[in-house]
C-alpha cells in the first residue's frame, strides 16, 4: 500500500502503455489466428473443388470414350450389314447354280443320248433347279404374284394391254406377262398384265352379223 500511495503520474502512464501493449499483443494474436484458421478453411475448400473437378473430369473422358466405342461400333454394324446383308441369300444360291451346273454336266457327259433323251434331261433338271430357287426365295421373305383372275390393282399391277373380253368381269386380269413379286410384303416388282374390258356395242353388232349371214345361208 506505501507503494502504491507512493506511485507518481509518470509510473501509472508507464503502466498503461505497458496494459496497451499487452492488450494490442492479444488482439493481433487473436487475429493472427483467425486468419490462419481462414487459411486453413480456404485450402481445405480448395482441394475438395479440385478433388470434384478431378473426379468430374475423369468422368467425362470415361463418357467420352464410350461414345466413341459405340459409335465405332455402330459404324462397323453398318458397314458390315452393306457388305455381308446378302450373305445368307447368297448361300441359299450356291445350291441353285451347283445343281445347273450339275445339269449342263450330265447332258454333256452322254453324247449319244437322243435329242428327247437329253430334252428330258434338262426338263428334270430345271424344274428341280427351279423348286429349289422358289424354296430360297421363300425363306427370305420373296413372294411371286400371279394375278390371273384377279381383279386390276395398280398398286401390284402394272397394265400393259387392255383386251375385250365377254367371259371375264371388266378390270380383271385375264393374262400375266410377267409375274410381280413381294419381299417381306413390300412390292419390290409389278406384275405386268393384260386386263379384260367390256365388249363394245360395236363389236359386239359385228359379231352377230356375220351369224346372222350364215343362217340365211
Amino acid at each position: 500500500m506505501a507503494h502504491e500511495e507512493g506511485a507518481t503520474p509518470e509510473s501509472a502512464a508507464a503502466q498503461e502503455e505497458v496494459l496497451e501493449g499487452v492488450l494490442e499483443d492479444s488482439t493481433q494474436q487473436e487475429s493472427t489466428t483467425a486468419e490462419e484458421g481462414e487459411e486453413q478453411d480456404l485450402t481445405l475448400l480448395l482441394e475438395d473443388a479440385r478433388a470434384k473437378a478431378d473426379e468430374h473430369w475423369n468422368q467425362l473422358l470415361l463418357a467420352k470414350a464410350e461414345t466413341e466405342n459405340v459409335r465405332r461400333r455402330a459404324r462397323q454394324d453398318t458397314e458390315n450389314a452393306h457388305k455381308f446383308g446378302l450373305e445368307k441369300f447368297a448361300l441359299e444360291l450356291l445350291p441353285v447354280k451347283d445343281s445347273l451346273e450339275m445339269g449342263l454336266a450330265a447332258v454333256e457327259a452322254d453324247p449319244e443320248a437322243s435329242d428327247d433323251a437329253r430334252l428330258a434331261q434338262l426338263r428334270q433338271g430345271t424344274e428341280l433347279t427351279l423348286k429349289m430357287l422358289t424354296a430360297a426365295m421363300e425363306k427370305f421373305g420373296i413372294e411371286a404374284l400371279n394375278p390371273i383372275g384377279d381383279s386390276f390393282d395398280p398398286a401390284l399391277h402394272q397394265a400393259m394391254t387392255l383386251q375385250e373380253s365377254a367371259d371375264h368381269k371388266p378390270n380383271t386380269v385375264i393374262a400375266v406377262m410377267q409375274k410381280g413379286y413381294l419381299l417381306n410384303e413390300r412390292l419390290i416388282r409389278p406384275a405386268m398384265v393384260v386386263v379384260s374390258r367390256a365388249v363394245t356395242e360395236t363389236a359386239a353388232g359385228t359379231d352377230e352379223t356375220p351369224k346372222h349371214i350364215d343362217e340365211q345361208a
